[in-house]
């Protein structure tokens, strides 16, 4: 894999990438790669002039690079949910509280009594 080395980068430039990168959960490495990647995805995509079907059915330009694994293939976050939208779903799939089923900290005592 080769490297790249950017100099004299402004700091304001810089600043606001480290932010993006804090934003997005990543480090700036991983920022700039997905930067990079995204960029590349889209000159591909015009210069190859797929249909819209073919281009969305390349997993390599779906969702957001967050890194690459071991071979060097980009590893993409499809979507996420915020704590807030997981837990409204839940109340919509379960209205009613469970209360037929062991509490966790009675399972944890029953353990911890039994040794």
């Amino acid at each position: 894999m080769a490297n790249i080395s950017i100099k004299d980068v402004p700091d304001v430039w810089a600043e606001a990438l480290r932010q993006r990168a804090a934003r997005n959960h990543r480090s700036l490495q991983g920022e700039l790669m997905a930067v990079i990647e995204a960029t590349v995805a889209q000159e591909s995509d015009a210069n190859a002039n797929h249909s819209p079907k073919s281009a969305s059915s390349n997993p390599r330009t779906l969702g957001t690079v967050v890194g690459f694994d071991r071979f060097g293939h980009p590893i993409t976050r499809q979507g996420w949910k915020t704590v807030q939208q997981v837990a409204a779903e839940m109340r919509v799939k379960f209205p009613e509280p469970i209360t037929d089923a062991a509490l966790g900290v009675d399972i944890i005592r029953a353990e911890r009594d039994s040794r």
